[in-house]
């Protein structure tokens, strides 16, 4: 386990030696980042490969935005890196993190390991932040009282997706869902989204994972001829649309389709949280600052960690307390807001912790529009046209 202290010094105001009366004074937020440490992840294409700080370079980018404003107050922000192998039971980590002090877990886990977390840290004075798992379960029927989500859930996406599919007019879509848990759970995010939008879903097909090497001499042959014979014998349609979260087939699309027809979803217009081209709304100014301290673009995920991060230094900065209970009723509020670089504040939803967010809508290269879309218009926040709305929610906090 490697703690980092990130701007520390430049926060006292001291070079390295012996502690003094106003090193004293800083007062500590300790962050611990919770993570599943995936070795040799397989993507369709070699330019997909996660980076191996993806997520935690944003959340080093987060505390060193808190302790540039924390000095003031004299709030000193400390990260604590902690990967998992997969399986890990995380309730050990859990513990020692709450004897040493540690009041707030950013988490990048899978549904059942961030359940397991988070109950474990019940009655510890803890709070957790869910910066990775899409899964719509931990906002409704699984949700807690003790976890804020930053991540989207695949109901906003879709639903992102969906509006602006709608509004190009392409109401008739080619479904293609992969086999994995993950891909159905997308693609029934999808269908939700196609009948509440008013779109049809005119044909629709599971891409069946049966294994065997992904490159080879011969693939790009295979590919060429594999993917026209499965799109063909469809009604026709306007948009293929992809559940591939498993990348097994969705990169192979674009192109390769017996009709002409544009591919979204998981692959070609792909919807997400975050772009690393996105520059609007004063993005340009956290995009130099990530790459300038991670030498790369700012993906999803790392946004999602910093945005994590900024809420609890938020908290703590506008509270003047580094206290848990004050950060959190804070962020809890009704009237809380936080900036990021989306064109408006988000907020949080009081019914199941989920931060109201813009949905990026983009291809390979740049973005090309960003949700929720001109005309799909809501009581109360249009961003609550995505995803699971407070009258359909199953979610009873405890």
């Amino acid at each position: 386990m490697l703690v980092i202290v990130l701007g520390l010094l430049a926060l006292l105001g001291l070079a390295a030696g012996p502690a003094s009366a106003f090193a004293d004074e800083v007062k500590e937020v300790r962050i611990a980042y919770v993570h599943t440490l995936e070795r040799g992840r397989i993507t369709l294409s070699v330019l997909d490969q996660p980076p191996a700080d993806l997520g935690l370079a944003g959340l080093k980018v987060g505390i060193n935005d808190n302790n540039t404003t924390g000095r003031f107050l004299k709030q000193g922000f400390l990260l604590e890196d902690v990967p998992l192998k997969p399986g890990e039971d995380p309730v050990p980590v859990v513990e020692r993190l709450a004897a040493s002090g540690t009041h707030f877990i950013v988490t990048d886990l899978p549904a059942a390991d961030l359940l397991k977390l988070a109950d474990a840290a019940l009655g510890k004075e803890m709070l957790v932040f869910n910066a990775g798992a899409l899964d719509d379960s931990l906002r409704e029927q699984d949700c807690r009282a003790n976890v804020i989500h930053t991540a989207p859930t695949y109901t906003m996406l879709a639903d992102g997706l969906a509006q602006y599919l709608v509004w190009k007019q392409w109401r008739n879509w080619f479904l293609v869902t992969g086999s994995h848990p993950a891909d159905k759970l997308w693609g029934d995010a999808l269908r939700r989204s196609a009948e509440r939008f008013g779109a049809k879903i005119v044909a629709e097909k599971e891409f069946a994972d049966t294994g065997g090497a992904r490159q080879s001499d011969t693939g790009h042959a295979q590919v060429q001829r594999q993917m026209p014979v499965f799109t063909q014998d469809v009604p026709d349609y306007d948009v293929l649309v992809a559940a591939d979260r498993s990348e097994v087939f969705g990169t192979y699309l674009p192109y390769r389709t017996w009709l002409p027809r544009p591919v979204a979803g998981s692959a070609g217009l792909m919807p997400s949280s975050w772009h690393p081209s996105f520059e609007g709304w004063g993005a340009a100014q956290i995009q130099n600052r990530f790459e300038k301290a991670a030498h790369r673009r700012m993906l999803s995920e790392d946004m999602q960690a910093w945005t994590a991060v900024r809420m609890i230094g938020e908290g703590a900065t506008r509270t003047q307390s580094v206290a848990l209970k004050d950060i959190e009723a804070y962020i809890k509020a009704p009237e809380f807001s936080i900036a990021a670089f989306k064109g408006q504040k988000v907020t949080l939803r009081d019914w199941n912790l989920q931060l109201r967010q813009p949905v990026l809508l983009g291809d390979g290269r740049s973005v090309v529009s960003i949700s929720p879309q001109e005309g799909f218009l809501h009581e109360f926040s249009e961003l609550d046209t995505l995803g699971i709305d407070r009258p359909e929610t199953s979610c009873k906090l405890q």
